[in-house]
């Protein structure tokens, strides 16, 4: 895709306030890169994966090497310099089903075959049944069993219900290790698929000690019609080749944007098909049914991640403006572009394209190891 980076549009009006980290390939290779005062610094002396800076938790930008103002770098996702997704050997997770209200209204709404009248009264028995709203209901507590109880009796339970209020998140692998796309990169839908969307997400960073140390935007590519016909297809429909979009740098949690910033992020989703097409959403994170700690804390309740994670938290989004025949909904076309965007953490832009034609993945882990090698920057 032919787009240029501007820091003012990629990462927002206040971008020379945050302190953010990023990968970008001057050629030889993926360096990770920390960006202070607007200034890029390379850091692969210090540590020289993301991962490993993380971990030891150098995220001290004077410590790298200056290597000039990130508006004059010329960032491109195709040429040199070459932006790339902001994570390297970290494992790609992510929640689902997180917003419990929206997940139940589908339901209702589906039960109610679209009467409004009829979806009023049987929200209204719900919430008679419970003592109390819906939208007032936490994940995992007695209100929440009691909710299950009352569907399960209207015939409304369902396994997406099960992790929505539930005790347990829906906690999956999203890509592997170094598969995800960054900013400008075409993302990946399957060619087989005739039913998909974005889903746009706020990502946190999260280093080996379970700490959350930072926040970037997502694009967790989404394929419909193969979760659809069964949840044990959820692999096929949310890991292909350019379907996990990242970027466009993590913005570091400091004094300018913390944790309490995710609770309260809208994130808006704008997409421009080649055919004139527009679809404009947007997802609260205010409405979120667990807390974005309460998913990591899922995330590593049984688990460790000596190389950190990454975790998309979810999305309220669920796109149903009709595209092409009435009915149908939404689904992508090949060249769509999606622009994904959150003040404080900026805009990611990718364009869509078939799993198959996207740029392959071919730089892993043990290219980057040999790379790295080749380089002087892995010590004995």
């Amino acid at each position: 895709m032919n787009i240029r980076f501007d820091p003012a549009t990629a990462l927002g009006a206040d971008w020379r306030d945050g302190l953010w980290l990023g990968r970008i390939d001057n050629g030889d290779g993926p360096c990770p890169v920390l960006v202070a005062r607007g200034i890029v610094h390379d850091m692969s002396r210090v540590a020289p994966t993301v991962a490993e800076l993380v971990a030891t938790g150098r995220l001290d930008a004077g410590a790298g090497a200056a290597i000039g103002d990130l508006a004059d770098l010329g960032l491109s996702p195709s040429s040199t310099p070459r932006l790339l997704a902001p994570i390297d050997l970290q494992c790609v997770k992510a929640a689902g089903v997180t917003f419990a209200t929206s997940a139940l209204e589908r339901v209702i709404e589906e039960r109610a075959r679209g009467d409004a009248a009829a979806a009023a009264g049987l929200r209204a028995r719900l919430e008679e049944r419970i003592g109390g709203g819906l939208r007032s209901v936490a994940p995992g507590t007695p209100d929440a069993a009691a909710l299950k109880t009352a569907l399960i009796d209207e015939g409304l339970w369902s396994q997406y219900l099960e992790v929505a209020i539930g005790p347990d998140a829906e906690i999956f692998t999203k890509a592997p290790v170094l598969g995800a796309v960054g900013w400008g990169a075409e993302v990946g839908i399957r060619s087989d698929s005739t039913w998909n969307n974005p889903e746009p997400e706020v990502v946190l960073l999260v280093a080996p000690d379970g700490r959350a140390v930072g926040a970037c935007l997502g694009n967790d590519v989404n394929l419909r019609d193969f979760e659809g016909r069964s949840a044990l297809l959820l692999g096929k429909a949310k890991d292909n080749n350019a379907s996990a979009s990242l970027g466009p740098f993590v913005r570091l949690f400091d004094g300018t944007y913390t944790i309490d910033h995710v609770r309260d992020a809208q994130v808006t989703l704008t997409i421009h098909g080649e055919d004139g097409y527009r679809l404009d959403g947007h997802s609260s994170m205010r409405e979120i049914s667990r807390d974005p700690l309460e998913l990591v804390r899922q995330a590593m309740s049984e688990h460790q991640y000596p190389d950190g994670f990454v975790l998309y938290l979810g999305t309220l989004f669920a796109p149903v403006q009709d595209r092409d025949e009435p009915g149908r909904g939404f689904t992508h076309e090949v060249g769509d572009r999606v622009t994904i965007a959150r003040p404080g953490l900026g805009e990611l832009v990718n364009r869509v394209a078939t799993s198959k034609d996207a740029a392959p993945w071919t730089f892993g882990t043990i290219a980057l190891m040999r790379n790295l090698a080749a380089r002087g920057l892995l010590p004995a």
